[in-house]
């Protein structure tokens, strides 16, 4: 079994901001499936087949926290897991599918590091800095920023190609 963890924040309100380019992601991968409400892992969870897709209810900060939950109840090990984020240190139109191996600063990430007490899980890291000469203030402040249409269609063409890859090397 594998559990394919999508990072972003619950809410409306953060929707399409960066910071959520791992459930547009896992959304798009599952067709728009519905989730159910998994209060006590605090997640929203959608099963297909040999596959667990997750959207934590907690913020990014705690993300290490649900995913330990559902690990836990579905007695999964560090290899079944592959996690979906936002990365800044990549261009967005860029992605990479590493082991190990993520962002300089990501507080999500660190939660799940902190939580599985290891590194060493798949990362789907979706690139979403587009800054240029812009200055935005804090990456904090950006990645929390909505994205515009010609991002969220760049980001669109991206999750295509990112998802296909995953596909094929999972089996999906």
């Amino acid at each position: 079994m594998k559990l394919i963890v999508a990072m972003g924040n619950p809410g409306e309100k953060y929707k399409i901001t960066r910071h959520n380019a791992g459930f547009l992601f896992v959304d798009r991968l599952t067709g728009g499936a519905v989730f159910s409400s998994e209060k006590k892992m605090e997640t929203e969870l959608y099963k297909n087949g040999n596959f667990i897709f997750i959207k934590p209810l907690t913020f990014m900060n705690e993300i290490g926290r649900a995913v330990r939950k559902v690990m836990d109840f579905y007695k999964l090990s560090i290899d079944d897991i592959v996690v979906v984020h936002d990365d800044l240190d990549l261009k967005i139109g860029e992605y990479k599918i590493q082991k190990g191996i993520g962002p300089k600063v990501h507080n999500g990430i660190l939660s799940i590091e902190q939580a599985l007490g290891d590194k060493q899980f798949l990362r789907v890291r979706l690139g979403v800095d587009n800054r240029g000469e812009e200055r935005f203030g804090s990456g904090a402040d950006y990645v929390l920023s909505n994205m515009n249409e010609e991002e969220l269609e760049t980001l669109e063409e991206v999750m295509e190609e990112a998802g296909d890859e995953l596909a094929v090397a999972l089996g999906l």
